[in-house]
């Protein structure tokens, strides 16, 4: 604007001053004084920091709104100022000048505070991410991609484990496995995200740990370091590495099966991700590795509790009902392994299904040639007929062989298809039944209709008569009903049993 001042005015023999002004839109004391200073003097009070400015008088007010709003824009600012003290005098232009400025001088309080990652030394951390990926055309089909990302935080050289299968613990490990093996060594501490494959819980940065991932973290020899709730940031490292794998390795790629899509994502990690020029530390991050990385990691062998699949053993997810799918049909393995995988092999005419961890056969099925079968073993289940009859010799035990079958089979009549539920409770009724109490059952035992309820009622009604000192007529044809001297009457706490019924008429 001086230069334009000076120019336009050429020592006297260009524009005036008030063509000047209003050329440049200036007040005219501005061209004024401008065109009295010489270049020295404008030079000087340019670079004068003191010099007073109108919006210095509201300094202090601005500085506290920027120390407590750090993201307020100029524009709010003004209003704020504006609605505190009025007019301030500057145009909304030298406002947001002034606002730029001081946000650079002054110290405000950031939205988080950031310190350096000490990744500068080889050998020590490890990044580690899940993520999935949708969509993924494998032949001919969309799938989901469920992958999990190593980077070496000094190298940044990365390793991805690829599933079709969502990652449970037991994945989980198996891609560490395969990490460690393709980095040749074992890092000192691994950094992850409160995912419950690692962390189950936190409550004041006190984590509890997953005991299967943290037995494999002591076996391997590296620390597990788990960042704060929703804070990706403090593994920057891994999160870029999570979206290169993503848009660069898979997104725009078709595969004809399962092993083209991890022989296509091994050469992508051999052939482009690890031999590119590193955009942060300038090398191609295998090179780096082998340099300089390399020597400074743990000998790493294979812990004992990761599950490798033995030689040609298929595996197979196991449902909520403890069955696995095979040539579209279902068969049964036993309940302890319910929701967990298990081996699978064909042998001869029959199914063999293997425990993964030691290798030890599970169960045995005839191998179903049709579709949509089910092949279940009993036994992989809890028998109801057996615990029938574990509750039926224990009111036995109670009542007499003769009263307690007689009981029993009148539960069964009457109940046929909650029986062993009637069993349970009817179990808990007679324990410890005495002679008065036996009278009441060899009465209900011989009734056509017997329930758990009806047990239940009748000796608390039998108990109730006792402590009043009454004789009671339990000889009632079913449906009659028993009146203020029949048992019922007692089961009802609060009603007078054996007094005439008093009526009272109109006064």
């Amino acid at each position: 604007m001086i230069h334009k001042i000076k120019a336009m005015h050429d020592g006297g023999h260009g524009l005036s001053s008030r063509a000047i002004s209003q050329q440049l839109n200036v007040s005219r004391n501005t061209v004024r004084k401008y065109l009295r200073m010489d270049e020295l003097a404008i030079s000087d009070a340019q670079l004068d920091r003191s010099r007073e400015k109108r919006l210095d008088v509201h300094r202090v007010y601005i500085k506290y709104l920027l120390e407590e709003f750090p993201r307020l824009s100029a524009v709010k600012v003004a209003r704020k100022l504006k609605a505190k003290v009025g007019d301030v005098g500057v145009s909304d232009r030298s406002l947001r000048r002034y606002v730029r400025a001081l946000k650079e001088i002054v110290a405000v309080r950031q939205e988080r505070y950031y310190a350096p990652v000490l990744d500068l030394i080889p050998g020590v951390q490890c990044q580690v991410d899940p993520d999935e990926l949708r969509g993924v055309a494998i032949g001919g089909e969309e799938q989901t991609v469920y992958f999990v990302v190593f980077v070496l935080s000094f190298s940044r050289l990365t390793y991805t484990a690829v599933s079709f299968e969502p990652i449970d613990t037991t994945c989980f490990l198996r891609m560490h496995d395969e990490a460690f093996r393709y980095f040749g060594g074992v890092p000192e501490e691994c950094v992850y995200d409160q995912t419950k494959l690692v962390v189950i819980e936190e409550q004041y940065r006190e984590l509890t740990v997953n005991q299967r991932f943290h037995a494999f973290a002591t076996a391997a020899g590296f620390r597990v370091h788990a960042c704060r709730g929703y804070d990706p940031e403090s593994k920057g490292k891994v999160e870029a590495g999570v979206k290169y794998v993503k848009q660069d390795c898979l997104y725009g790629e078709r595969f004809q099966d399962r092993d083209g899509l991890r022989g296509h994502v091994l050469d992508w990690l051999d052939e482009v991700a690890n031999v590119r020029l590193h955009g942060t530390t300038g090398r191609q991050p295998r090179e780096h590795f082998e340099a300089e990385e390399r020597g400074h990691l743990r000998p790493y062998l294979t812990p004992p509790c990761v599950a490798v699949p033995a030689a040609g053993l298929a595996q197979r997810k196991v449902d909520k009902v403890g069955l696995i799918s095979w040539s579209a049909n279902k068969y049964s393995v036993p309940m302890v392994y319910q929701r967990g995988t298990v081996g699978v092999q064909e042998v001869e005419d029959a199914l063999v299904i293997h425990d993964l961890e030691t290798g030890d056969e599970v169960a045995r099925h005839p191998l179903s040639h049709g579709k949509g079968e089910r092949v279940r073993n009993n036994h992989h289940y809890r028998d109801p007929a057996q615990q029938a009859r574990t509750l039926e010799a224990e009111i036995m035990e109670h009542l007499g062989a003769d009263l307690g079958e007689r009981l029993c089979q009148g539960l069964k009549r009457t109940s046929p298809r909650i029986y062993k539920d009637q069993l349970v409770v009817a179990s808990k009724l007679v324990a410890g039944a005495g002679p008065s109490e036996c009278t009441v059952l060899e009465q209900l035992a011989a009734r056509q209709q017997v329930t758990a309820t009806g047990i239940k009622r009748y000796l608390e009604a039998h108990h109730q008569a006792r402590q009043r000192g009454r004789e009671v007529d339990t000889d009632v044809a079913p449906g009659q009903h028993i009146g203020a001297d029949g048992l019922l009457a007692y089961s009802c706490l609060g009603q007078s049993a054996g007094q005439e019924e008093v009526t009272h008429g109109a006064a």
